[in-house]
């Protein structure tokens, strides 16, 4: 399927996963429907989220916790690609304070304007919310010291496109700090081709491999990731259920293959 047909495919199911976060129902797993507990469940503090508008924790789809292990400094500029509903943007603007920014990007006007009003709701000031797709980035070069996402790059279907602009906004120095989807070997090719995974991140996750590789190609060094989730045999089953698949197979083929990863990269200082 092509790029254009997923990016409608995403756009459309994340647009729907505002709207039920407005409607007081959790958004589900990475924009599908339910409560997908091996992907989303546990992934903040409650300390982190206490002082954050409610429906900015029910629009968490995330697969990470990018913030928490991102290092922020207070006065730095940050980017969050594909920034849903906003928690990990209004976080990082708490760690890096008033002299500093935190960036969201987001192609979907409902997440846009949910994510706006849990600004407003915060009282975080140095903020800003961008509409845009993660591979043309709407800000000049070399302005951003930290880029974080939280599960989206594995949606994106030119994963290339996406690194490249995020080392051309990154200042030289800069970190890349990302939560994503990573596979360890092959996963069946009835899971790549479905769009119902995809957009529940799992079908469009890049091999661990590939992900260095990639990184590396666009110029990144001390590049490193690292499992912070493994999903097992009950967690694939989860994953697979309503996707029309024989779930019980293919949890067999998954299982243990498909992990919540923190990837880290940095742009050479000179």
């Amino acid at each position: 399927m092509g790029g254009d047909s997923i990016q409608d495919t995403v756009r459309d199911k994340y647009g729907q996963a505002a709207l039920n976060v407005v409607a007081g129902k959790r958004g589900g797993c990475c924009g599908g429907d339910g409560d997908c507990d091996p992907v989303t469940s546990n992934l903040y503090d409650p300390t982190e989220t206490a002082a954050l508008p409610h429906q900015a924790v029910l629009a968490s789809l995330g697969c990470g916790n990018p913030t928490a292990l991102a290092e922020l400094h207070p006065g730095e500029v940050v980017l969050d690609l594909g920034s849903g509903g906003g928690i990990d943007v209004l976080l990082s603007a708490r760690r890096v304070g008033p002299t500093g920014k935190a960036y969201g990007l987001d192609l979907t006007d409902e997440m846009l304007a949910l994510a706006r009003e849990n600004q407003r709701q915060a009282g975080i000031d140095n903020v800003e919310f961008l509409k845009g797709d993660i591979e043309q980035i709407p800000l000049p070069d070399a302005t951003v010291d930290v880029i974080i996402s939280n599960c989206v790059i594995n949606l994106s279907a030119d994963k290339r496109k996406v690194l490249a602009e995020a080392f051309r906004v990154l200042k030289p120095g800069g970190r890349f700090a990302v939560s994503d989807v990573v596979v360890r070997g092959e996963l069946p090719a009835a899971v790549r081709r479905s769009m119902e995974l995809w957009v529940g991140c799992v079908a469009g996750a890049l091999a661990e491999e590939e992900f260095k590789a990639l990184l590396a190609e666009q110029g990144f060094a001390a590049i490193s990731i690292e499992p912070t989730r493994i999903y097992r045999f009950e967690d694939a089953r989860t994953l697979l259920a309503g996707a029309g698949l024989d779930t019980e197979v293919l949890a067999r083929e998954v299982g243990g293959r498909v992990m919540g990863a923190f990837v880290r990269a940095r742009k050479p200082a000179a």
